[in-house]
């Protein structure tokens, strides 16, 4: 299955995304379209790197610290706060590192995340560890903390901005542009998906709350970077082993 070339998308295309004039594809499996960020541009001559890597993932995704992809279950390398690490983040960590450890729990983050005013259940807390070390150990050290903070950070900016109405929750629509801010233009059957599968309201009309579009937002994030690992070309198509692909989607089922 090929994509669309990325040479010759314009300006300001987002990852996901058909070429001008061509509709979305009614098939969920339909060939990727898009970069995965900036959009390479023959006049300004800045070309991504081969190294999927060295490319961040739209305003809304700081580059995560977790390495290469490899077994989910690897043991996680301590760590140490990235210079110029706001105290405040330290200290937050340190309250929660009661043992000294230099590593906290998913029980411990949860509750450190609370201190700062950001509630999550489990479900989110694991999603959050294993997006940002690349393990399914639920231990995470000051680098990943201080990484996984600011991101948070971020993502309640834009899910405050795109809450239009200030209801706490967001819909369908808001949500679309939610993602495209990020760098990903989800195909509407896709959106369709996501917003079925996070809605946790209840309500007649479909909406998302800030714990569970952080959920979202990470498992859009954690399975583009795994199909970035194996699409090192940027042409929109990846191939899988049987044994890759299921310790590509496993993680984020079973969270």
């Amino acid at each position: 299955m090929s994509g669309y070339g990325y040479h010759n998308q314009p300006s300001g295309y987002r990852y996901g995304a058909p070429p001008p004039g061509q509709p979305y594809s009614a098939n969920p499996y339909a060939p990727a379209a898009a970069p995965y960020d900036a959009p390479y541009s023959k006049s300004s001559g800045h070309k991504p790197s081969s190294d999927p890597h060295s490319q961040s993932h739209g305003s809304g995704y700081p580059q995560s610290s977790a390495p290469p992809y490899s077994s989910p279950f690897a043991l996680l390398v301590p760590s140490a706060f990235p210079s110029g690490t706001d105290p405040n983040v330290v200290a937050c960590f340190q309250m929660a590192d009661q043992d000294g450890s230099g590593f906290i729990d998913d029980m411990e983050l949860q509750r450190a995340l609370s201190s700062c005013n950001q509630s999550f259940s489990l479900r989110t807390v694991h999603l959050l560890m294993y997006n940002f070390t690349n393990t399914n150990t639920r231990k995470i050290g000051p680098k990943e903390f201080t990484s996984l903070f600011y991101s948070l950070q971020n993502w309640r900016s834009i899910f405050e901005k795109f809450d239009k109405d200030m209801s706490g929750k967001i819909d369908s629509s808001e949500l679309r542009d939610a993602l495209l801010s990020m760098g990903f233009a989800v195909p509407p059957v896709v959106l369709d998906l996501l917003v079925y599968k996070f809605d946790k309201t209840g309500g007649i009309s479909k909406a998302i709350e800030y714990d569970n579009f952080i959920e979202c937002c990470l498992t859009v994030k954690g399975l583009t970077e795994k199909f970035m690992e194996k699409d090192t070309t940027y042409s929109g198509s990846a191939t899988f082993t049987y044994e890759s692909f299921m310790l590509t989607v496993l993680p984020f089922l079973i969270a």
